[in-house]
């Protein structure tokens, strides 16, 4: 951990004069790390929540406005497990927005699910179900809340995806929807009454249960996050797996996904099988090579086949064939840039040489799709080999100035683990937004903006809690 003695003592002070000028630093929350190479110091110090729930930086305030087990408007009630999130405009409610939110539940083990206060809802409510374990439906989906800003309350909630499972992250759509991902190849083995591993489209409007549709074109696999291309919606997926791909999906119909279109994943070229994950176990691997932050490589796509892919091996046959892997993608966030030009960041959760993260970037060529488009270029923004300046990037989103929000999703058993919300800016500096003091110290996971870029809304999963974070972002507009 590299502090320096100025940096220590211009926000001790900070916070003794806010505080009355107690010689006391009890104000401060633990003092967190700033990367000496690639870190700034955007914020500030964080401040102790006396609660306990989450340490901000000065001027920043939260509320919690959801939390698992909670009776929602439906009379359901609220899953536990919320993670992946995106915040939607409500059509002539300005002060006002949609969340869609799912929620990571398999129906296996001790967990909350939404009939756990009114069973007798399961059997209605199981006319919309994907799929049953036994004889309820399965606790995996998503939920869907009306946030008003001038109250800052959940104004109603509901059901509103339902017997899918693992729905981990996902991403929100431009023309209105939340695409819900299964991260699970569960099956009829292991006690469900169907396949799963699919994507599944919920708009945000909808006011009640989605028809659960998988979009199978989109493949089946242990899916993660998506993104969308605003400009030829084009979707990009993660896959949380150790040898991961990095895919996209061409669509073919834009905005009509259940039209169907075709599955592709990332090629390196002049390095097939790259094994990019910078482990020093595969030193002595042929596909292994040694990557620099900042390093560049020019990427093609190519077409994969069988993508239902009923032995769940899809990532196996794209890595024999030459696609590049990656350890553990997870988040992946689209931005469009002043000049015109866009960029896919997405987190390698298990990349680097200690294992706990990078971040990559892709920038698409032009005329994509098209079967004459140029290279598209890869690039290594970030890596950590230190648990205090990151560990275990998951979830990301763009923030309205243009930086990169992660959140950390650490489970380890070291004691001090602490999980936090980082930014990143577009040059691939380092920063603190935000600390999880819940002694649970569950994952951040879910953030994202409210479309007029007031409020950031985020989940720690455990033990379940959603949370609107309101300050003085304007500040930091591009």
């Amino acid at each position: 951990m590299t502090i320096s003695r100025r940096h220590f003592l211009r926000n001790a002070g900070a916070a003794a004069l806010a505080f009355g000028g107690l010689s006391s630093f009890s104000a401060l929350a633990q003092v967190y790390a700033v990367d000496p190479k690639r870190g700034i110091d955007r914020f500030g110090q964080l401040y102790r929540d006396p609660d306990g729930i989450l340490n901000l930086p000065q001027g920043f305030s939260y509320k919690i406005i959801s939390r698992s087990g909670d009776m929602m408007s439906d009379g359901l009630t609220t899953p536990s497990a919320p993670d992946g999130m995106a915040a939607f405009p409500v059509p002539g409610k300005k002060d006002q927005c949609l969340l869609v939110r799912n929620h990571e539940l398999d129906s296996v083990g001790e967990e909350i699910g939404p009939f756990q206060n009114n069973p007798s809802r399961a059997k209605s409510a199981g006319k919309k179900a994907f799929d049953f374990y036994g004889d309820l439906p399965v606790n995996g989906g998503t939920s869907t809340l009306l946030y008003s800003h001038k109250t800052g309350r959940v104004e109603r909630s509901h059901l509103s995806l339902l017997g899918t499972t693992r729905n981990c992250a996902g991403g929100a759509t431009p023309w209105g929807s939340w695409l819900s991902c299964e991260e699970s190849l569960a099956g009829p083995g292991e006690g469900f009454g169907r396949e799963h591993g699919y994507i599944f489209e919920v708009p945000a409007i909808a006011e009640g249960l989605v028809d659960p549709v998988p979009l199978k074109d989109m493949g089946r696999f242990v899916h993660e996050a998506a993104a969308v291309d605003s400009s030829n919606g084009i979707v990009y997926l993660t896959e949380d797996f150790d040898h991961s791909l990095f895919y996209r999906f061409l669509p073919a119909q834009p905005g009509e996904l259940v039209k169907g279109g075709k599955l592709q994943a990332l090629v390196i070229r002049d390095w097939p099988r790259a094994l990019t994950r910078n482990w020093t176990e595969d030193a002595d691997s042929p596909d292994a090579r040694a990557v620099e932050i900042g390093q560049r490589f020019s990427c093609e796509w190519m077409d994969l086949e069988d993508v239902t892919s009923p032995d769940g091996d899809l990532s196996l046959r794209g890595a024999a064939k030459g696609a590049a892997r990656f350890c553990r993608c997870e988040g992946v966030a689209f931005a469009t840039r002043a000049d015109g030009s866009r960029e896919i960041f997405f987190a390698a959760t298990g990349g680097g040489p200690e294992h706990i993260g990078q971040i990559w970037r892709y920038r698409p060529g032009s005329h994509e799709g098209s079967g004459n488009e140029t290279p598209g270029e890869l690039e290594l923004v970030y890596e950590t080999c230190d648990r205090a300046l990151m560990e275990s990037c998951d979830n990301l989103a763009i923030a309205p100035w243009g930086d990169l929000i992660i959140c950390e999703d650490s489970y380890s058993d070291n004691p001090d683990m602490v999980n936090y919300i980082r930014g990143l800016t577009p040059q691939g500096k380092l920063y603190t937004l935000a600390m999880n003091a819940h002694p649970d110290k569950g994952e951040f996971c879910g953030a994202c903006f409210s479309p007029d870029g007031s409020t950031l809304f985020v989940n720690i999963q455990r033990p379940g809690m959603t949370l609107s974070i309101t300050g003085p972002w304007g500040k930091l507009r591009a």
